[in-house]
């Protein structure tokens, strides 16, 4: 397989000097070129690495090298491709960029040589070579670590199995090009691995960003991927898991990391997830698994500041600071987004604070002054389609942002929200389609946080909507259509939205857009491979 070179390592713990899955090194014992190379294990480094790869394109900040080989941070960061990936394609964003590969998001056109998602296939498999090395090299030195990186890595082949389907899978670092596993076959090893990995992590506490273990996986992290997988596991599968999906989301629910529901100095509940301090404010006692950023300390173009400057542009810093310097003006809903919060569609041109009277949900954090029409006619202009909210470096609790430029604002790739919302979806399917009252109650905890009505019973429709409101422009919205059909296949003509398959009006598409391609340079290195069937 041929996965780039990764630079850059790990500072001080230059045990592996050209990390790839075909093209790599085991061994330690080698002479360096560089007599300052200092030839040892690094503990401490090659594990923060392991959590790192999904944070920061490389060592050296968002202006030095990343660590794929031939690509930036743009092109390869974890967080912006997972969002790239799970929403332009969708109803929920589109983009006005003309960058390679955004087009094709946005019409549902990508073929086997798209960069981005050739950029985030690599930066999945930097991860897994990263967590391969540690557990290879790190055994007996810590056992909790040991089986957060089992965690991790695990984590990383969620992505490839949910995005790329029958994928390459080595457990160990080899010079052999690996064998091709089924997605069937991934799903089962991702469970297996988990199960076998969560009894030596943490124990599951709220944390906060002056605690020790924020930031990092506890058992909570486990059970919340399992409940996630076994939502979808009909689809990875051919075999529905409503049972289990329900049992492992309750274990979240049922343990410390709770919603966050309390607002400070105006800032709604919701809102204080997604902002500057959300480490301190109060939202971490939701953040199963937070990335950690800081204007200083860990700069980067493609975590948290690509979610705040692609959909800002300078005209909405109208009524609160923002808290950066960066407006790219690129990402924007389509009409369907904000049609779950005004089904009439009839979402008015006003700022965030009367938008959300407007709605009666707090969740609604859009920005409609001097934007010209939903749905989104012209694909390449910012203004066409309202403007999100959702993210800004602004600190609830007063104060501002360590840098003018980057930002303090910590993604939380999981929070307790996903797991009320499974619970519910999963209560919903084993009971006819509609919810009983126990699954009624955790989404009327989601939106008494958001000061929304409730209901007595929800459909699994409805749930779907809910999941929307609540999860939107976090990355989840391309794998919830997909398992209700509404993505690709034959009832993809049932839900249309605004240049699904590239038509203005929507149209259809065939099942195999419901996987990416692998990579066409991968398929192209290593004859072990098959490609996706459409590709």
């Amino acid at each position: 397989m041929n996965l780039r070179y990764f630079k850059n390592i790990i500072p001080a713990a230059v045990t592996l000097l050209a990390l790839g899955m075909s093209s790599c090194t085991k061994d330690l014992d080698v002479t360096p070129i560089d007599p300052g190379t200092i030839m040892e294990v690094d503990e401490a480094a090659l594990y923060s690495k392991c959590y790192a790869n999904m944070a920061l394109a490389g060592n050296t900040g968002a202006d030095g090298d990343c660590d794929i080989d031939g690509l930036d941070g743009g092109t390869s960061g974890f967080v912006r491709q997972m969002w790239n990936a799970g929403e332009l394609p969708t109803d929920e964003a589109i983009c006005a960029w003309g960058d390679p590969g955004i087009p094709a998001f946005n019409y549902n056109t990508w073929d086997a040589a798209h960069p981005m998602l050739m950029g985030f296939y690599y930066r999945l498999y930097a991860g897994i070579d990263f967590c391969n090395h540690y557990l290879d090299v790190c055994e007996g030195i810590d056992a909790t670590r040991y089986a957060e990186v089992r965690f991790l890595r695990a984590l990383y082949y969620y992505y490839l199995m949910d995005l790329y389907g029958n994928v390459p899978f080595a457990l160990e670092i080899s010079a052999e090009s690996p064998e091709q596993i089924s997605r069937a076959e991934l799903f089962n090893w991702i469970e297996s691995e988990l199960k076998e990995a969560v009894g030596s992590m943490l124990t599951p506490a709220a944390r906060t960003s002056s605690s020790d273990g924020y930031g990092r996986a506890d058992q909570d992290a486990a059970n919340l991927l399992l409940a996630r997988m076994y939502l979808n596991a009909e689809v990875y599968t051919g075999s529905a898991r409503w049972a289990d999906a329900k049992t492992y989301a309750e274990k979240v629910i049922n343990g410390p990391h709770k919603l966050h529901t309390t607002p400070v100095n105006g800032w709604t509940a919701y809102q204080m997830l997604f902002m500057g301090d959300n480490g301190e404010n109060g939202a971490s006692v939701e953040a199963i698994l937070p990335l950690l950023q800081d204007g200083v300390t860990t700069t980067a173009y493609c975590t948290t500041l690509f979610l705040m400057a692609s959909t800002w542009k300078s005209d909405m810093n109208t009524t609160s600071d923002y808290g950066s310097i960066e407006f790219w003006a690129g990402n924007r809903a389509r009409r369907p987004l904000l049609d779950k919060f005004f089904p009439t569609s009839d979402a008015p041109a006003v700022d965030t604070p009367e938008m959300q009277k407007a709605a009666g949900d707090d969740r609604a954090l859009f920005f409609g002054l001097g934007r010209k029409s939903l749905p989104v006619t012209v694909p390449t202009d910012f203004e066409y389609g309202y403007s999100v909210k959702k993210f800004r470096n602004t600190y609830a609790n007063g104060g501002s942002g360590h840098n003018s430029k980057f930002i303090d604002t910590d993604y939380f790739l999981m929070r307790s929200a996903e797991a009320y919302l499974i619970a519910a979806e999963a209560d919903a399917r084993l009971n006819g389609g509609r919810t009983t009252s126990a699954g009624s109650g955790y989404i009327n905890q989601l939106r008494y946080r958001a000061n929304a009505t409730t209901q007595s019973s929800y459909t699994t429709e409805e749930i779907l909507d809910e999941r929307a409101r609540e999860l939107y422009y976090e990355g989840f919205r391309r794998t919830d259509l997909i398992r209700y059909g509404y993505f690709g296949g034959s009832n993809s003509s049932k839900y249309l939205w605004e240049w699904k398959g590239g038509a203005e009006n929507g149209t259809s598409l065939p099942a195999y857009r419901n996987l990416y391609a692998i990579p066409a340079e991968d398929i192209n290195a290593n004859p072990k491979l098959t490609q996706n069937p459409g590709y």
